[in-house]
């Protein structure tokens, strides 16, 4: 197995339970990427980002009942953004997958089995939702604000980008009067660092500060991911820590709704001085 666990290789589905396929990646290593580049130490927000979380949608959960009929149903999992490790997501599929004949006595048995191992992967209590068909908890609702999509539509000169993040996009913001920013764009596009394929997702910003902020300027900065190599996460905290330096916010949501792979999807959302709201669904997912 590689230093990225199972990504990028040939692998086997499990046909019997085994947690030891879940595997663990350290978020400092993004994070200090993130030091080097910006100046933005996330270990020096501690208490204001306890309320960050990585929300995972899974949409293949099955196992067997104590009669051996196969069981269906979706799941969420709620990581801390504290916690010190991510899980690999084609190790978590997987994982789940090795639920597939197994038998459990109840939904809730299945979701403690699930909780247990997931928390021990990421060093951090994970919550854990297991989602009837029939339930309505996966509504599919209109991104926060306004969308910003077509606001370079009519620049006449083309819009030449770095091959990786162009955080200049951002800077000399102009001091003005306290305002609140809410948008999003569903132009994120980055690339998994292991396998290279892209990742697409629709991002959504919750601001309050002084400092002006240009659409136009901030949706070149989020064309600039285009060929960036980041995990999910990754990229959300390196939105959050450039809108940090550069605007200086009052309070500060950073909320990344990612398109499924392997049957989940990743939702990671970093706050300051905001609280988490409910994630819900996207179009796109």
């Amino acid at each position: 197995m590689s230093i990225h666990g199972v990504l990028g290789e040939n692998t086997i589905y499990p046909k019997t339970y085994d947690p030891s396929i879940l595997y663990p990646i350290s978020r400092m290593k993004g994070r200090d990427e993130i030091l080097k580049d910006t100046g933005f130490d996330f270990c020096a927000f501690g208490d204001e980002l306890k309320n960050g979380m990585d929300m995972w949608q899974a949409f293949e959960i099955s196992w067997l009942n104590p009669i051996g009929v196969s069981q269906v149903a979706m799941g969420r999992f709620y990581i801390p953004a504290t916690s010190p490790n991510i899980v690999e997501s084609k190790s978590l599929k997987l994982y789940l997958n090795s639920l597939n004949f197994s038998k459990f006595k109840n939904t809730q048995e299945v979701a403690y089995v699930i909780k247990n191992d997931l928390s021990k992967c990421v060093g951090a209590d994970v919550g854990v939702e297991i989602i009837g068909l029939d339930d309505t908890k996966l509504n599919i609702v209109k991104p926060i604000g306004i969308c910003i999509d077509g606001v370079l539509d009519n620049l006449v000169d083309e819009i030449i980008l770095t091959d990786d993040i162009d955080g200049t996009f951002l800077k000399n913001a102009r001091q003005g009067e306290l305002r609140q920013y809410q948008f999003y764009s569903n132009l994120l596009r980055s690339n998994c660092p292991v396998t290279n394929q892209p990742d697409w997702g629709t991002i959504q910003i919750d601001m309050t500060g002084v400092y002006e902020l240009n659409y136009g300027d901030f949706l070149k900065y989020i064309l600039s991911f285009r060929q960036h190599n980041g995990f999910h996460e990754q990229c959300v905290e390196r939105i959050f820590a450039d809108l940090m330096i550069h605007f200086k916010p009052t309070s500060l949501k950073v909320l990344a709704n990612y398109t499924r792979r392997g049957g989940i999807d990743i939702n990671p959302i970093r706050v300051f001085c905001a609280n988490v709201d409910r994630i819900d669904r996207v179009i796109r997912q």
